[in-house]
């Protein structure tokens, strides 16, 4: 059913806010550039208005695992021709090689330095191999149709990474409000792109889940030996893909820059630090109690959406960093944890099994 909002002022007799309307939907557009986290706290803009030779985009925006994000706005398109557009534009930005896109930044931000400004915004060095490996595509609209959402939704179940952002504004005294919802959980179109690259063919996935271990500052192997962990956090697109994980789930643990370092099943599901335990000889204690070689976004503990979040694991086998594994043509994705769905990753997993021995024990 089409999405609707109703927003009501807190009193004793609440009154409702009346529906509003912007004056334009460019208006809209130079909102989100002015502030990108009115679309999403874990996406960086990069193009604005980019010409592909029959047409437009939008706005083209890159996530931390250097996956790029088609923005349509509806406009004065009905949503069903919006999404038929993305559609078509989307075969134009699985096709960007990575002089393209510096192309694109450098037209959008002269004079700055993509490779700089992604580090600077996620923490990390934007790796050339993964640049562009998958795409979602995000239609924005201020209104939405049974029909548009069937459409979505059918893509969505054949694991094509579609989602809609509705925006709706209402007025409150000479201000406009504007309130912001997703048709579908944005983790699972996170997850689709992750799972099979863009321009490589998919196949049905093989059971095993894949995951990135941020080792550094923030977060330690030895402490997820030794405590039987992993995690993520600093924000929702690190922390939200470990819910993928239910107990009993296989992970292969793969710390970028080094290797893979291990292998294990879940034994719960993802929680905060703040609820997280862990045993030690002393008994069961809080995990932040006990883990002190990475700081686990201490100063986020009470904020949900940016806090470490922890999925309980028991270690079929590890090795220490130094004797991690890797060669050329092993999968990798700096996404938490994902369901990969690309023969690299059978390929991978079959090598893994031979390093890793005892990646079937009880």
């Amino acid at each position: 059913m089409p999405i609707r909002h109703a927003i009501w002022k807190v009193g004793a007799h609440p009154v409702p806010l009346s529906e509003s309307s912007l004056v334009s939907e460019q208006l809209l557009e130079e909102m989100i550039v002015a502030a990108p986290r009115l679309l999403s706290d874990e996406w960086m803009l990069i193009g604005r208005q980019e010409y592909t030779g029959f047409g437009r985009i939008d706005l083209l925006a890159i996530a931390p695992d250097g996956a790029l994000v088609l923005i349509e706005l509806k406009r004065n398109r009905t949503p069903r021709e919006v999404v038929a557009q993305a559609l078509d534009y989307a075969g134009w930005v699985e096709k960007l090689a990575a002089d393209d896109i510096v192309g694109v930044y450098g037209r959008f931000a002269p004079s700055r330095s993509l490779a700089a400004d992604f580090r600077q915004r996620f923490g990390h060095d934007l790796d050339e191999d993964s640049l562009n490996q998958s795409h979602q595509i995000i239609i924005v609209a201020s209104s939405l149709d049974d029909s548009t959402e069937r459409i979505v939704s059918y893509l969505t179940e054949r694991d094509i990474p579609i989602n809609v952002l509705f925006f709706q504004v209402f007025s409150h005294d000479t201000e406009q409000l504007l309130s912001r919802a997703w048709l579908l959980d944005p983790v699972h179109t996170q997850a689709s792109a992750a799972a099979t690259p863009a321009a490589s063919p998919s196949e049905p996935w093989n059971g095993e889940f894949y995951a990135s271990f941020g080792e550094g500052e923030s977060r330690s192997w030895a402490d997820a030996v030794k405590y039987g962990f992993i995690c993520g956090g600093g924000g929702a697109w690190y922390s939200k893909t470990l819910n993928l994980l239910n107990p009993g789930d296989r992970v292969w643990v793969k710390v970028p820059g080094y290797g893979f370092v291990g292998v294990g099943r879940a034994t719960g599901r993802a929680q905060p630090a703040a609820d997280f335990r862990v045993i030690t000889p002393e008994g069961e204690v809080p995990v932040l109690d006990v883990a002190k070689r990475g700081s686990y976004h201490r100063e986020f503990v009470n904020d949900p959406e940016r806090c470490e979040y922890f999925v309980p694991v028991q270690w079929l086998q590890t090795v220490p960093l130094e004797n991690s594994f890797q060669e050329i043509g092993l999968f990798g994705n700096q996404n938490t944890v994902c369901k990969p769905t690309t023969p690299k990753w059978r390929s991978t997993v079959e090598r893994l099994k031979e390093r890793f021995t005892n990646f079937d024990k009880i």
